[in-house]
């Protein structure tokens, strides 16, 4: 009996200590063999409130510091994050764009009411030569998507022939006189945008036969990507990769839509105004993109089992009630400590499924939405989605480490998600785990079983804050950055942390 007594005491004894781990995480680093894609970490820039004109572009003649017009804040910013691709110029946009108005002389170029985003009137200053420079400027690979809804055949194919043609032609040569002598390299083609709605309200039969006719026309375009799917819409995808089978050469992605909105359309709440049950709520639903990516991945086997047909995440993100006293159609909102979660998870998610998953764009860059940067005038703010963006770069074109997860449950008002979010990798010798403590109010005791390897090194990053709604704003202290994280070494194969309360936390072993 006092046996007994002294095991149950040892047993309190270790708990109260915190040696026994919470949560489990048991590396697989033998099977590190699938790579994530750098892409996977793109952003999006749609002409839409103050993304492109003041986000991006202010002009050459602004007082605001600028490279050809271009924001300089804003370059070196994106540069600093790793920005690995930008998607443009939407998005609904897209739809309604003929971009022949948006090359040559700027006085020249015809204005357009912006009939999606608050009817303003765009005046295409920032057209192809513009995104195309500014990418150059950034590092980043062009992705452009091309006008299905309200455009034709015959001027998708003259745009990708203006692009990337070194052909003798009408289009290189007007491509020529409008200042650039060479091709661009843009492989990334979306052709039509949520054709299933603002692109057209087309049904996927329809759609499927006009995407086959836009792709046989549009050869210039190396990889060429489908408007794929709106959240859980699974019959959109089995007709789109039944319609396109054994046709290689006409696609090799097709996109999914998927925003974290808490309630509904019309009751989306504010992004920085809420309490724990709106936290719990709004990460809750990002988790979803675990099983709509899992789902459609099941349709897309079955007509492709080689997984040749990336799937490209081209708009995710939360989408909140817009601030205060601002446009409704430039759908700007603030950024917090609860972004940083949604941007976690969804990356984590996203990593997990390099198998099938080869790119995904956060919407959007700047200003609109879920953005890892906001402007105002000559002042720059980055968000704490930028943070994580920045700490996840280590696992651009990475290997991924498979991961085996327990966790515990974090419960509010009857219901539960797992506490903890992970994903790993490997690169150039070194192991970066990412994890997302989900848990507003606790700290997570982890153990990683880091596979059998030797580490000498090990340090960690971590974006946090005191309060679940903290952000960071214009003329004012940032609440909400990246921090070290302190991590000891590993021993016998074994590492121990604690994850802090409502935290993103990169670790990494050499």
């Amino acid at each position: 009996m006092k046996k007994k007594m002294f095991y149950t005491f040892m047993l309190l004894s270790l708990f109260s200590l915190g040696a026994i781990a919470q949560t489990t995480v048991n590396l697989h680093t033998d099977q590190a063999e699938t790579k994530i894609n750098g892409e996977i970490y793109g952003h999006f820039a749609e002409h839409l409130g103050r993304c492109i004109y003041g986000g991006i572009y202010v002009g050459e003649d602004s007082d605001i510091p600028n490279i050809r017009g271009f924001r300089e804040d804003v370059i070196y910013a994106l540069k600093d994050m790793n920005i690995p691709l930008l998607r443009w110029p939407g998005g609904c946009f897209a739809d309604t764009y003929h971009w022949k108005d948006g090359i040559g002389p700027k006085h020249e170029r015809p204005s357009m009411v912006n009939v999606h985003w608050g009817n303003v009137t765009e005046d295409n200053s920032f057209g192809t030569h513009e995104f195309l420079d500014f990418c150059e400027l950034i590092g980043a690979e062009p992705y452009i998507n091309i006008n299905v809804g309200s455009g034709t055949v015959q001027e998708a194919s003259e745009w990708v022939e203006y692009v990337t043609s070194s052909n003798i032609s009408p289009m290189t040569d007007l491509r020529k006189k409008n200042g650039r002598e060479e091709p661009w390299d843009v492989k990334y083609w979306g052709i039509g945008n949520e054709n299933w709605g603002c692109g057209g309200e087309m049904t996927p039969e329809y759609y499927s036969d006009l995407y086959r006719h836009f792709a046989s026309f549009t050869k210039g375009a190396s990889y060429k990507i489908a408007c794929g799917a709106s959240d859980y819409d699974y019959n959109w995808t089995d007709v789109l990769m039944k319609n396109t089978q054994n046709k290689q050469h006409l696609i090799q992605g097709l996109s999914l839509h998927y925003y974290t909105i808490t309630h509904n359309w019309q009751k989306k709440g504010s992004a920085t105004g809420f309490e724990e049950d709106e936290w719990f709520l709004t990460l809750s639903k990002t988790l979803k993109m675990d099983e709509l990516i899992r789902n459609h991945s099941t349709i897309m086997d079955k007509y492709d089992p080689e997984k040749r047909v990336g799937m490209i995440v081209d708009e995710w993100g939360t989408w909140f009630d817009v601030e205060p006293g601002t446009n409704p159609g430039f759908l700007y909102q603030q950024n917090t400590l609860r972004d940083a979660l949604v941007a976690g998870i969804n990356l984590n998610v996203f990593n997990n499924h390099a198998d099938r998953v080869k790119m995904a764009n956060i919407a959007q860059a700047i200003n609109v939405l879920q953005s890892v940067i906001l402007t105002k005038e000559d002042d720059i703010v980055l968000t704490p989605t930028y943070y994580v963006f920045k700490m996840y770069s280590v696992h651009q074109d990475a290997n991924l480490i498979p991961t085996f997860l327990k966790t515990s449950r974090y419960e509010f008002d009857g219901k539960s998600v797992p506490s903890v979010n992970v994903s790993a990798s490997e690169k150039d010798g070194v192991t970066s785990i990412t994890f997302c403590n989900l848990n507003p109010n606790k700290t997570e005791k982890v153990e990683i079983n880091v596979g059998g390897k030797n580490f000498a090194d090990a340090n960690g990053q971590i974006v946090t804050a005191k309060n679940i709604n903290d952000y960071n704003d214009f003329g004012q202290e940032e609440k909400v950055s990246l921090k070290s994280f302190e991590v000891k070494k590993p021993k016998n194969g074994k590492l121990s942390i604690e994850l802090p309360a409502k935290s993103v936390v990169l670790v990494q072993l050499q």
